[in-house]
Protein backbone atom coordinates (compact mmCIF):
# COMPACT_ATOMS: atom_id res chain seq x y z
CA UNK A 1 0.00 0.00 0.00
CA UNK A 2 1.25 3.50 -0.84
CA UNK A 3 1.47 4.98 2.64
CA UNK A 4 2.87 8.31 1.40
CA UNK A 5 -0.18 8.83 -0.82
CA UNK A 6 -2.50 8.76 2.18
CA UNK A 7 -0.14 10.92 4.25
CA UNK A 8 -0.20 13.52 1.48
CA UNK A 9 -3.98 13.57 1.84
CA UNK A 10 -3.55 14.18 5.58
CA UNK A 11 -1.34 17.17 4.78
CA UNK A 12 -3.91 18.56 2.33
CA UNK A 13 -6.62 18.31 4.96
CA UNK A 14 -4.39 19.80 7.67
CA UNK A 15 -3.77 22.93 5.61
CA UNK A 16 -7.45 23.82 5.89
CA UNK A 17 -6.78 24.78 9.50
CA UNK A 18 -4.18 27.45 8.73
CA UNK A 19 -5.02 30.65 10.56
CA UNK A 20 -7.55 28.86 12.79
CA UNK A 21 -5.49 26.63 15.10
CA UNK A 22 -3.58 29.31 17.02
CA UNK A 23 -0.09 28.19 17.97
CA UNK A 24 -1.14 24.54 17.75
CA UNK A 25 -0.19 22.17 14.92
CA UNK A 26 -1.91 21.67 11.58
CA UNK A 27 -3.21 18.11 11.55
CA UNK A 28 -5.22 15.98 9.13
CA UNK A 29 -6.30 12.36 9.41
CA UNK A 30 -7.77 9.69 7.14
CA UNK A 31 -9.05 6.16 7.70
CA UNK A 32 -8.19 3.68 4.94
CA UNK A 33 -9.81 0.36 4.14
CA UNK A 34 -8.34 -1.89 1.43
CA UNK A 35 -6.65 1.05 -0.27
CA UNK A 36 -9.66 3.40 -0.13
CA UNK A 37 -10.25 6.38 2.17
CA UNK A 38 -13.50 5.82 4.08
CA UNK A 39 -13.33 8.80 6.49
CA UNK A 40 -11.47 12.08 6.80
CA UNK A 41 -10.97 14.75 9.44
CA UNK A 42 -8.77 17.67 10.37
CA UNK A 43 -8.14 20.05 13.25
CA UNK A 44 -10.57 22.87 12.55
CA UNK A 45 -9.60 25.36 15.24
CA UNK A 46 -8.83 26.00 18.90
CA UNK A 47 -11.21 24.15 21.20
CA UNK A 48 -12.54 21.80 18.50
CA UNK A 49 -11.90 18.08 18.30
CA UNK A 50 -8.47 17.09 17.03
CA UNK A 51 -8.05 15.56 13.59
CA UNK A 52 -8.33 11.94 14.72
CA UNK A 53 -11.48 12.63 16.74
CA UNK A 54 -12.96 14.60 13.84
CA UNK A 55 -12.24 11.70 11.49
CA UNK A 56 -13.79 9.10 13.83
CA UNK A 57 -16.88 11.31 14.18
CA UNK A 58 -17.14 11.52 10.38
CA UNK A 59 -16.82 7.77 9.87
CA UNK A 60 -20.17 6.35 8.81
CA UNK A 61 -19.04 2.71 8.88
CA UNK A 62 -18.06 0.30 11.62
CA UNK A 63 -14.29 0.40 12.08
CA UNK A 64 -12.56 -2.90 11.32
CA UNK A 65 -9.29 -4.19 12.84
CA UNK A 66 -7.75 -4.20 9.36
CA UNK A 67 -8.42 -0.46 8.77
CA UNK A 68 -5.49 1.95 8.92
CA UNK A 69 -5.49 5.41 10.45
CA UNK A 70 -3.10 7.95 8.93
CA UNK A 71 -2.26 11.19 10.73
CA UNK A 72 0.57 13.62 9.99
CA UNK A 73 1.45 14.16 13.67
CA UNK A 74 1.77 11.77 16.61
CA UNK A 75 -1.59 11.62 18.45
CA UNK A 76 -1.65 13.56 21.72
CA UNK A 77 -1.85 11.72 25.04
CA UNK A 78 -2.55 14.60 27.43
CA UNK A 79 -5.67 16.51 28.40
CA UNK A 80 -5.79 20.12 27.24
CA UNK A 81 -8.87 21.87 25.90
CA UNK A 82 -9.89 18.43 24.61
CA UNK A 83 -9.31 14.84 25.87
CA UNK A 84 -6.34 12.75 24.64
CA UNK A 85 -6.59 11.56 21.05
CA UNK A 86 -4.93 8.30 22.06
CA UNK A 87 -7.96 7.45 24.20
CA UNK A 88 -10.33 8.09 21.28
CA UNK A 89 -8.23 5.91 18.96
CA UNK A 90 -8.04 3.04 21.44
CA UNK A 91 -11.78 3.18 22.15
CA UNK A 92 -12.62 3.28 18.42
CA UNK A 93 -11.11 -0.15 17.78
CA UNK A 94 -8.44 1.07 15.36
CA UNK A 95 -5.49 -1.33 15.36
CA UNK A 96 -3.13 0.21 12.78
CA UNK A 97 -1.81 3.78 12.96
CA UNK A 98 0.60 5.47 10.55
CA UNK A 99 2.14 8.75 11.72
CA UNK A 100 4.01 11.41 9.78
CA UNK A 101 6.25 12.65 12.59
CA UNK A 102 6.79 12.59 16.33
CA UNK A 103 5.28 15.51 18.25
CA UNK A 104 8.05 17.79 19.65
CA UNK A 105 5.76 18.95 22.49
CA UNK A 106 7.32 17.63 25.70
CA UNK A 107 3.85 16.56 26.90
CA UNK A 108 3.74 14.08 24.01
CA UNK A 109 7.15 13.44 22.36
CA UNK A 110 6.85 9.68 21.91
CA UNK A 111 4.44 9.11 24.78
CA UNK A 112 1.46 9.09 22.41
CA UNK A 113 3.09 6.34 20.36
CA UNK A 114 3.90 4.41 23.54
CA UNK A 115 0.30 4.66 24.77
CA UNK A 116 -1.04 3.25 21.51
CA UNK A 117 1.46 0.40 21.45
CA UNK A 118 0.66 -0.45 25.07
CA UNK A 119 -2.96 -0.87 23.97
CA UNK A 120 -1.94 -3.37 21.30
CA UNK A 121 -2.05 -0.95 18.38
CA UNK A 122 0.60 -1.22 15.67
CA UNK A 123 2.24 2.18 15.04
CA UNK A 124 4.28 2.79 11.88
CA UNK A 125 6.26 5.89 10.97
CA UNK A 126 7.50 8.37 10.19
CA UNK A 127 5.75 8.36 6.82
CA UNK A 128 6.64 11.32 4.53
CA UNK A 129 8.36 12.79 7.57
CA UNK A 130 10.11 15.65 5.77
CA UNK A 131 6.85 16.94 4.28
CA UNK A 132 5.07 16.63 7.61
CA UNK A 133 7.81 18.59 9.36
CA UNK A 134 7.69 21.20 6.60
CA UNK A 135 3.97 21.67 7.09
CA UNK A 136 4.37 22.34 10.81
CA UNK A 137 7.69 24.18 10.71
CA UNK A 138 6.27 27.01 12.81
CA UNK A 139 4.84 24.71 15.46
CA UNK A 140 8.15 22.84 15.66
CA UNK A 141 10.16 26.07 15.94
CA UNK A 142 7.93 27.39 18.70
CA UNK A 143 8.27 24.14 20.68
CA UNK A 144 12.03 23.76 20.17
CA UNK A 145 13.32 27.36 19.87
CA UNK A 146 10.57 29.38 21.64
CA UNK A 147 10.19 31.61 18.59
CA UNK A 148 8.49 31.60 15.19
CA UNK A 149 10.09 29.98 12.15
CA UNK A 150 11.72 32.77 10.13
CA UNK A 151 11.93 32.71 6.32
CA UNK A 152 13.80 35.59 4.72
CA UNK A 153 12.78 36.37 1.14
CA UNK A 154 14.77 38.66 -1.14
CA UNK A 155 14.40 39.65 -4.76
CA UNK A 156 17.45 40.93 -6.61
CA UNK A 157 18.74 41.48 -10.11
CA UNK A 158 21.48 39.30 -11.57
CA UNK A 159 23.88 42.07 -10.57
CA UNK A 160 22.68 41.95 -6.96
CA UNK A 161 20.64 45.17 -6.88
CA UNK A 162 17.50 45.24 -4.70
CA UNK A 163 16.45 48.82 -5.47
CA UNK A 164 17.29 51.69 -7.78
CA UNK A 165 20.38 53.70 -6.88
CA UNK A 166 18.18 56.53 -5.56
CA UNK A 167 16.33 54.11 -3.29
CA UNK A 168 13.09 54.06 -5.30
CA UNK A 169 11.18 50.89 -6.11
CA UNK A 170 12.74 48.52 -8.63
CA UNK A 171 10.46 45.92 -10.21
CA UNK A 172 12.55 42.76 -10.28
CA UNK A 173 10.45 39.60 -10.30
CA UNK A 174 8.29 38.21 -13.10
CA UNK A 175 4.57 37.40 -12.91
CA UNK A 176 5.47 33.70 -12.64
CA UNK A 177 7.84 34.38 -9.73
CA UNK A 178 5.24 36.55 -8.01
CA UNK A 179 2.58 33.83 -8.31
CA UNK A 180 5.02 31.24 -6.97
CA UNK A 181 5.83 33.51 -4.02
CA UNK A 182 2.17 33.98 -3.16
CA UNK A 183 1.37 30.28 -3.58
CA UNK A 184 4.34 28.74 -1.78
CA UNK A 185 5.60 31.43 0.60
CA UNK A 186 2.87 33.83 1.69
CA UNK A 187 0.25 31.10 1.92
CA UNK A 188 2.46 28.92 4.13
CA UNK A 189 3.31 31.53 6.78
CA UNK A 190 1.21 33.03 9.55
CA UNK A 191 2.52 36.54 8.95
CA UNK A 192 4.49 38.72 6.51
CA UNK A 193 6.95 41.25 7.93
CA UNK A 194 8.50 44.35 6.38
CA UNK A 195 10.15 47.55 7.57
CA UNK A 196 8.49 50.95 7.43
CA UNK A 197 10.82 52.11 4.66
CA UNK A 198 9.38 49.43 2.38
CA UNK A 199 5.91 50.75 3.19
CA UNK A 200 7.03 54.25 2.23
CA UNK A 201 8.61 53.15 -1.06
CA UNK A 202 6.21 50.42 -2.26
CA UNK A 203 2.94 51.03 -0.36
CA UNK A 204 2.23 47.26 -0.58
CA UNK A 205 -0.93 45.36 0.37
CA UNK A 206 0.89 42.28 1.75
CA UNK A 207 -1.96 39.95 0.83
CA UNK A 208 -2.23 36.63 -1.01
CA UNK A 209 -3.55 37.27 -4.51
CA UNK A 210 -4.01 35.53 -7.84
CA UNK A 211 -3.36 31.95 -6.77
CA UNK A 212 -5.21 28.73 -7.60
CA UNK A 213 -6.71 27.87 -4.23
CA UNK A 214 -10.07 27.96 -2.53
CA UNK A 215 -8.50 28.92 0.81
CA UNK A 216 -9.61 32.22 2.30
CA UNK A 217 -6.54 32.41 4.54
CA UNK A 218 -4.70 35.73 4.65
CA UNK A 219 -1.51 36.16 6.74
CA UNK A 220 -1.20 38.87 9.34
CA UNK A 221 0.97 41.88 8.44
CA UNK A 222 3.78 43.07 10.71
CA UNK A 223 5.56 46.41 10.27
CA UNK A 224 8.83 47.28 12.01
CA UNK A 225 8.53 51.04 12.65
CA UNK A 226 10.68 52.12 15.64
CA UNK A 227 9.82 55.84 15.33
CA UNK A 228 6.18 55.28 14.32
CA UNK A 229 6.49 57.33 11.16
CA UNK A 230 4.20 55.23 8.97
CA UNK A 231 1.89 57.05 6.56
CA UNK A 232 -1.62 56.86 8.03
CA UNK A 233 -2.98 56.37 4.49
CA UNK A 234 -0.86 53.26 3.76
CA UNK A 235 -2.80 50.53 1.96
CA UNK A 236 -1.90 47.80 4.43
CA UNK A 237 -3.33 49.49 7.53
CA UNK A 238 -6.32 47.42 8.63
CA UNK A 239 -7.41 45.05 11.39
CA UNK A 240 -4.89 42.39 10.31
CA UNK A 241 -1.88 44.67 10.67
CA UNK A 242 0.45 44.93 13.67
CA UNK A 243 2.93 47.80 13.95
CA UNK A 244 5.96 47.14 16.15
CA UNK A 245 7.39 50.38 17.51
CA UNK A 246 9.52 51.71 20.36
CA UNK A 247 7.07 54.58 20.91
CA UNK A 248 4.07 54.56 23.24
CA UNK A 249 0.98 54.82 21.07
CA UNK A 250 -2.71 54.09 20.74
CA UNK A 251 -4.04 51.97 17.85
CA UNK A 252 -4.08 53.60 14.43
CA UNK A 253 -7.65 53.03 13.30
CA UNK A 254 -8.12 49.24 13.24
CA UNK A 255 -4.38 48.63 13.26
CA UNK A 256 -2.82 47.36 16.47
CA UNK A 257 0.33 49.18 17.66
CA UNK A 258 2.64 47.27 19.99
CA UNK A 259 5.44 48.90 21.96
CA UNK A 260 8.58 46.77 22.18
CA UNK A 261 11.81 48.11 23.73
CA UNK A 262 14.95 48.54 21.66
CA UNK A 263 18.20 46.82 22.60
CA UNK A 264 21.34 47.94 20.70
CA UNK A 265 19.22 49.49 17.92
CA UNK A 266 17.01 46.43 17.40
CA UNK A 267 13.80 45.30 19.00
CA UNK A 268 13.99 43.04 22.04
CA UNK A 269 13.47 39.70 20.29
CA UNK A 270 12.28 37.82 23.38
CA UNK A 271 9.68 40.46 24.17
CA UNK A 272 8.56 40.45 20.54
CA UNK A 273 8.19 36.67 20.39
CA UNK A 274 6.30 36.63 23.67
CA UNK A 275 3.67 38.93 22.23
CA UNK A 276 3.42 37.51 18.71
CA UNK A 277 3.18 33.84 19.73
CA UNK A 278 0.50 34.41 22.37
CA UNK A 279 -1.69 37.05 20.70
CA UNK A 280 -5.28 35.95 21.30
CA UNK A 281 -6.34 37.16 17.87
CA UNK A 282 -4.06 34.83 15.91
CA UNK A 283 -0.82 33.57 17.48
CA UNK A 284 2.08 33.62 15.03
CA UNK A 285 4.36 30.61 14.60
CA UNK A 286 5.96 31.43 11.23
CA UNK A 287 7.00 34.73 9.64
CA UNK A 288 7.97 35.57 6.06
CA UNK A 289 10.37 38.51 6.18
CA UNK A 290 10.10 40.36 2.86
CA UNK A 291 12.29 43.37 3.48
CA UNK A 292 13.87 45.79 3.12
CA UNK A 293 17.62 45.59 3.53
CA UNK A 294 17.75 46.99 7.09
CA UNK A 295 15.11 44.52 8.20
CA UNK A 296 16.95 41.61 6.54
CA UNK A 297 20.17 42.66 8.26
CA UNK A 298 18.46 42.81 11.68
CA UNK A 299 17.33 39.19 11.40
CA UNK A 300 20.56 37.94 9.86
CA UNK A 301 22.80 39.62 12.42
CA UNK A 302 20.72 38.12 15.21
CA UNK A 303 21.20 34.64 13.72
CA UNK A 304 17.48 33.87 13.64
CA UNK A 305 16.93 33.13 9.94
CA UNK A 306 15.84 29.52 9.44
CA UNK A 307 15.46 29.68 5.67
CA UNK A 308 16.42 32.15 2.95
CA UNK A 309 14.75 32.41 -0.46
CA UNK A 310 16.33 34.59 -3.17
CA UNK A 311 14.41 35.34 -6.35
CA UNK A 312 16.66 36.43 -9.22
CA UNK A 313 15.07 38.78 -11.76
Amino acid sequence: MNHEYFMHRCIELAQKGRGLVGNNPLVGSVLVREGTVIAEGYYRGVGTGHAEVDMIKNCEQDILPTDGLYVNLEPCCHTGKTPPCTDAIITSGIKNVFIGMKDPDERVSGQGIAALRSAGIKVTGPVAGTLCERLNKGYISLRTKSRPYITLKRAQTREGAVANTDGTKLCITSDIQNKWSHTHLRSSHDAILIGVQTVEIDDPQLTIRNIDTNSEFQPLKIIFDPELRINRDAKLLDNRTIIITAKESEPIGETKVITVPLIDNHFDWNALWQYLTTDNRQPITSILVEGGSKTWEAFQSAGIVDEEVILIG
